[in-house]
């Protein structure tokens, strides 16, 4: 197919008259979701609500304890976003892949008790072994989803069972062993959080890669398989999932101050996952917004200092369920208004097999309406002599009089 010059916006027109946003969806596969670009408006509008609410809940908390934003308080409190800010990636990120992973709390809690048994033996010591096993069950766990193609929840519902297994044969609490303290290192491990987030958005919002990433989401039959490279992406990010949220349960154990408690973790998860959804991370797939982890995060860790600021006793529990409950009107506020919007453009018309071969797309002829006669039909009893018809005289006649 041949090609026009640039236009005035710099977009290059095709010669057959194609519209340039009708060509760019010539090259979305239908199987793999709407053609076009998802809308980002209606991810920045809910991220504009959550920083407000960030803003209220900080100002209340000002004004409840005011150490709390300060000193040593504010930095525990940041250790506390980055911890339940990793555990919320491997959530979110499990979700842009249409694979949530339920086994993220329990990992979590396995993860701060073995640091806490371990923590003696140096940083590098205790957590290199533990990050190990986490990639390697989470490449199992992404193996089992790939390859029987089962929904990532069940699959990882059933891997947290066996990570309960092994919490549940610790019956007593642990204490942490070691000195590392986190809260040395808090605006780093603040910043890298906060720079992981808003850069995964921004790739995120990209349609090249959001597309990619959300390649498992169904659009047909859920039971149908996604292709060898939605298998290696949904992999890929279990193996990121489990990974990420065995950091944030060693952050979990560093930075607090009572015994690791053997729980099984799930009210972890439901935090994470509703914490996730209420950033706008749609619980289909694919679609999710920029400064959104960031923003939640906060706001919730905000909400739980100022909870413990007024003395007010929270369930992870209760927490996470009203996350989760305002998370789903997010998603399908998202999924409402985030998807493609219709082009509106005329069909191209079928080119010959001659013209494609040749590059050129020559216009097809149209029917011609019919046209009236140049000259009015001349009656046939009373034949006239064009020489002598009125049409050809503008004024009286003067010099071809009868009688001259």
């Amino acid at each position: 197919m041949g090609y026009d010059e640039p236009g005035r916006d710099g977009s290059i027109e095709p010669s057959s008259g194609v519209p340039a946003a009708v060509l760019e969806n010539v090259f979305d596969d239908p199987s793999h979701g709407e053609p076009g670009r998802d809308r980002v408006g209606v991810h920045i509008g809910w991220e504009i609500v959550l920083l407000v609410g960030l803003a209220a809940v900080a100002w209340l908390l000002w004004r409840e304890d005011p150490d709390v934003l300060r000193g040593s308080g504010l930095r525990t409190l940041l250790v506390d976003v980055v911890a339940l800010g990793l555990l919320t990636l491997a959530a979110g990120l499990s979700l842009r892949t249409a694979a949530p992973n339920l086994a993220v709390g329990p990992v979590a809690v396995a993860a701060a008790l073995h640091f806490a048994e371990q923590g003696d033996r140096g940083v590098a010591d205790a957590v290199a072994p533990a990050a190990a096993v986490a990639a390697v069950a989470g490449l199992l766990l992404g193996l089992a989803v790939v390859v029987l193609h089962v929904p990532g929840w069940a699959a990882s519902l059933a891997g947290a069972a066996g990570v309960v297994v092994y919490i549940e044969h610790r019956s007593a609490p642990v204490l942490v062993q070691g000195e590392y303290d986190p809260r040395r290192h808090a605006v780093y491990l603040f910043a890298g959080f906060a720079a992981v987030a808003v850069l995964g958005g921004l790739f995120g919002a990209i349609r090249a890669i959001r597309r990619l990433v959300g390649r498992s989401r169904p659009v047909a039959d859920p039971s149908r398989r996604r292709g060898v490279v939605a298998a290696v992406v949904t992999t890929g990010a279990l193996v990121c999932s489990t990974v990420l949220a065995m950091l944030a349960g060693v952050l979990i154990a560093a930075n607090g101050t009572a015994p690791v408690a053997p729980t099984a973790g799930l009210d972890w998860t439901v935090l994470a996952i509703g914490v996730a959804l209420l950033a706008g991370t749609s619980a289909y797939g694919r679609r999710g917004g920029i400064f959104g982890t960031l923003f939640a995060v906060g706001l919730v860790s905000a909400f739980l200092a100022y909870a413990q600021a007024r003395g007010w006793s929270v369930s992870r529990w209760a927490l996470g369920g009203a996350a989760l409950g305002v998370g789903l009107l997010v998603t399908r506020l998202v999924e409402r208004y985030g998807r493609p919007g219709p082009v509106i453009a005329d069909a191209p018309e079928p080119v010959s097999d001659g013209a494609i071969s040749s590059g050129w797309a020559m216009p097809r002829p149209r029917p011609v309406d019919n046209w009236p006669p140049a000259l009015p039909t001349p009656s046939a009893e009373s034949p006239v002599d064009p020489w002598r018809s009125p049409r050809w005289e503008d004024e009286p006649r003067r010099w071809d009089d009868d009688e001259r």
